[in-house]
């Protein structure tokens, strides 16, 4: 828990419960925001239903990590209150009637609104009982060719234990009766994760394009396996089947004391996190008594943690019905275009990145400029450059046929030295990561996992080029993962630079992630562990001293989560004295803004839509004083004490005015916004005083690039 006396503030600030909110509910308002755009009926109706698929799994996540290490730390007597005072299992009750509530809101937003009118424009979501003849018959081949040798009915009695049930699998609970004996049996038959969840049974779902005279009819797989199960049970009963689905604790902790073993040690408790404990069991509200009965005993379930909603669970799979082509129904594209710095404005075509970088820094900012033309190229052409004689990057995330592991591979059978940090431990990606780890091993790169207990979550890459003049070094240092797939849908800003201090400063946190360099000063980084806190607390007490002399003092930054306490605590003292604060958050936000004699000077926005906010961006002053950072961190406890984080100041100041003016449009009353209260409340400002729809932030930016795109070929 935070201690408030170690910093001197005892005497100046409210007591904690006063002045921070919770955190996972916090977590949780992120959510409903995000359920707030799947209602919103200005928005184009697919783009509404993936929103819905983007909760579910939102709220999957939710419970495999917050609530389970909440639920783990009780059962081991670890937990502690809160920040705010609240003792551990009223935060778990609180926790679990919100959720729920906002399970039943999803579930009905589809029933109710977004299901009907699908349906309305060609997109049926139809039961076996819908089906004409024609299509029953395609259900049945369907199943028997590609459903039943794949199923695996699980029966339970004396002789077959309860089966393991896999977090998040979808299952069906059935009852069954012996023909002779009488007797009543449980059997679990797991739907197959590796076939699609929704089915397209129309006739002419191949051949035109869906439409209400050309309809799209979809049959969920489990209502498929359901009209089948005597098929799995031949000679005998059926009595009743309902769906099922448990959600465990999918938190990994890995004991690092054996550096070496790291990669082993993973692998192995990897395995374990599949048989953590439940802390969630969603059943259908059909559900039959002893099929809860058995449930509840078996899984170790209470009953607080089942949650009774109606078909279908998992919503997860809306996205696969997302992907239909009706540009009518999904947002209006937008391509990505190459920078401005990088393509000859008379042909877009791509220039030689070293020459561009050797003539001005660059700012990337994605998805709006090309990820692919840009980072991408940057390493791909540093690969096949023979001038280049190394290349070090950090790996986070990254996709399943990614182009930069490609590069890397290349650049070290080329002969390059070629390091990378590969961070196995990234959640949910651990893996996968493993997998890009030996294959760039096998490939000659020099692979390394970072620091013992810390993860590596900078976004950096230094390739060092032998030219004319000398050794340069060529650096990338970005706020998002170098993973080409979520570049499409991800905002994050990136800078191209050959700047010698970067270089100089890249090149000794690599030293210290493959080596031994505890001790390593930085000229225009802020590196966390050790110094991304105390840097910025030291910007933010500079504009506190400069609005403490009567001068105008303003900080902006943009976060996906702000909980840090010390910052927090920072930023109210910079408030009382008159600093004008802006805060761009996307998800968590702990702080209370608009609280008066402690944060009135404080504003807190968050922008959900097309694309994830996920860029961090730091801007301290106004005019010739502004400073201005972008990188990696978010303002968390992990971020700041837990992880290789960097963050790079930007030189450039047509750079420091670009990331400043997003605040300007984030922030203008025009612009469409969640406002965060003082009681921890969001609130939508989506329309005018008269009605009228404010301007879409991300659509703004949009049609901003094309313009200046326009401009450049003119």
């Amino acid at each position: 828990m935070y201690d408030v006396s170690a910093f001197g503030l005892e005497h100046e600030l409210p007591a904690p419960p006063d002045r921070f909110l919770d955190r996972e509910l916090s977590w949780l308002a992120f959510n409903e925001r995000v359920l707030e755009l799947a209602a919103d009926t200005s928005i184009p109706l697919l783009e509404r239903a993936n929103f819905l698929s983007i909760f579910a799994s939102n709220l999957d996540e939710f419970f495999m990590v917050r609530v389970a290490g909440l639920k783990r730390r009780i059962a081991t007597g670890l937990a502690v209150p809160s920040i705010t005072g609240a003792q551990p299992r009223a935060v778990m009750r609180s926790l679990g009637k919100h959720a729920h509530v906002l399970m039943e809101r999803h579930s009905e937003l589809l029933k109710t609104d977004i299901g009907p009118k699908l349906d309305a424009e060609g997109i049926f979501s139809v039961s076996i009982a819908d089906l004409t003849a024609d299509e029953r018959a395609k259900v049945d081949e369907f199943f028997e060719s590609r459903v039943f040798p794949v199923l695996t009915p699980l029966a339970v009695d004396p002789a077959h234990p309860f089966p393991y049930i896999s977090g998040l699998s979808l299952n069906l609970g059935v009852l069954l009766r012996h023909p002779q004996s009488g007797a009543e049996l449980f059997a679990r038959v797991k739907v197959p994760q590796v076939l699609p969840r929704f089915i397209n049974v129309s006739e002419t779902a191949d051949s035109r394009q869906v439409s209400p005279e050309f309809p799209a009819r979809f049959i969920a797989l489990e209502e498929i396996i359901a009209a089948h199960l005597d098929r799995l049970f031949e000679g005998m009963e059926i009595v009743d089947h309902s769906l099922f689905r448990v959600t465990r604790n999918e938190d990994v902790e890995v004991e690092e004391d054996d550096a070496e073993n790291l990669l082993k040690a993973l692998e192995k408790e990897l395995l374990r996190r599949r048989f953590g404990p439940a802390v969630r069991l969603e059943v259908t509200d059909d559900l039959h008594p002893r099929v809860r009965e058995i449930l509840t005993r078996e899984l170790g379930i209470d009953e607080s943690e089942i949650y009774e909603l109606p078909t279908p669970l998992d919503l997860r799979g809306l996205s696969e019905i997302t992907d239909i082509s009706r540009d009518d129904l999904h947002f209006p594209k937008a391509v990505p275009a190459m920078n401005r710095d990088l393509s000859r404005a008379e042909t877009s075509e791509q220039v030689d990145i070293f020459e561009a970088v050797s003539e001005r820094d660059i700012l990337l900012h994605h998805p709006y400029d090309s990820f692919s033309t840009s980072v991408q190229a940057f390493l791909e052409q540093a690969a096949a450059d023979p001038k280049v004689l190394a290349i070090k990057q950090t790996l986070y995330r990254t996709s399943g046929d990614s182009p930069i592991i490609d590069a890397l591979v290349d650049a070290a059978q080329a002969g390059k030295q070629v390091l990378a940090v590969v961070e196995i431990k990234a959640r949910f990606d651990e893996e996968a990561n493993i997998t890009w780890a030996r294959k760039l091993e096998r490939a000659g790169v020099h692979v390394v996992y970072g620091i013992v207990g810390l993860k590596t979550h900078a976004k950096l890459c230094l390739v060092i080029r032998q030219e004319s003049t000398g050794l340069v070094r060529y650096c990338h240092v970005g706020t998002g993962n170098y993973h080409p797939k979520t570049a499409r849908g991800y905002e994050d800003f990136g800078l191209l630079t050959r700047d010698p201090e970067v270089g100089q400063d890249l090149t000794k946190l690599f030293n210290q992630l493959s080596g031994y360099a505890p001790h390593a000063d930085y000229s225009r980084l802020l590196v966390a562990p050790n110094r991304v806190r105390a840097g910025l607390i030291e910007l933010i007490e500079s504009e506190t001293e400069h609005a403490r002399a009567g001068c105008e003092g303003r900080i902006r930054i943009k976060v996906n989560s702000i909980v840090d306490e010390p910052i927090i605590d920072a930023l109210y003292l910079a408030s009382r004295a008159g600093v004008r604060i802006e805060l761009f958050v996307r998800g968590i936000c702990a702080i209370r803004p608009g609280i008066p004699g402690l944060s009135e000077n404080i504003t807190v926005r968050s922008i959900l839509g097309r694309y994830l906010e996920h860029s961090r961006i730091f801007v301290f002053g106004t005019g010739d004083r502004m400073v201005a950072y972008i990188g990696s961190a978010d303002l968390m406890h992990r971020n700041l004490d837990r992880r290789v984080e960097a963050l790079v100041r930007l030189s450039a100041a047509e750079h420091i005015a670009e990331v400043d003016g997003l605040f300007d449009l984030a922030f203008a009353p025009t612009t469409s916004s969640f406002h965060l209260g003082a009681g921890g409340i969001w609130s939508r400002h989506s329309r005018g005083p008269d009605g009228e729809p404010l301007t879409d932030y991300q659509s703004e930016l949009i049609r901003r690039h094309h313009r200046r795109r326009a401009v450049d070929r003119a």
